[in-house]
């Protein structure tokens, strides 16, 4: 027995048939073929599989396709606009804040998400995001670097006093 869901995933409406039982990282993954939401560790321990769902860092690996029916889905492939890179993205690129980077993907979505919570947030705040993103290959000093980095380009963007909506 199939359930149909209506998901808007990076901006564009999608409606397919699927298993009441298929995880949303599946889903991204095999039926809508965006393969940048890594399937990682699949208890929610690792993060890689991290995207935004209305807003809101949601591991895909712990969440049923069906769960975000009606819901606006963000993920890696999403963020770039105009063939630029999302501030986060650059961030990451240039203060190297990678290894392996199997987990980046999710890293920068957790990040994007932070800086949506936080115009000007603290390391301290940084790392506490990050806390359910677990990345075994690197340390989070380059990480931190590059969302700290992501919230300057984005207060220069808006200028003082002003807001800015990713």
């Amino acid at each position: 027995m199939t359930q149909t869901i209506r998901v808007r995933i990076n901006g564009t409406a999608r409606e397919h048939a699927v298993e009441p039982r298929l995880l949303l990282v599946h889903y991204l993954r095999e039926v809508c073929g965006l393969t940048g939401t890594h399937i990682g560790c699949e208890t929610s321990i690792c993060g890689a599989c991290t995207v935004l769902v209305d807003g809101k860092a949601v591991k895909s690996c712990t969440m049923l396709a069906v769960q975000a029916d009606g819901s606006d889905v963000t993920t890696i492939e999403g963020l770039a606009r105009n063939g630029s890179l999302h501030p986060v993205q650059e961030g990451f690129w240039e203060c190297h804040g990678l290894q392996c980077g199997y987990c980046t993907p999710g890293m920068i979505m957790a990040g994007v998400e932070i800086l949506q919570r936080h115009a000007r947030p603290t390391r301290e705040q940084i790392a506490e995001g990050l806390k359910g993103n677990l990345c075994r290959c690197t340390g989070y000093v380059h990480i931190i670097d590059a969302i700290e980095r992501a919230a300057g380009a984005r207060r220069a963007e808006r200028g003082v006093g002003g807001d800015l909506k990713w």
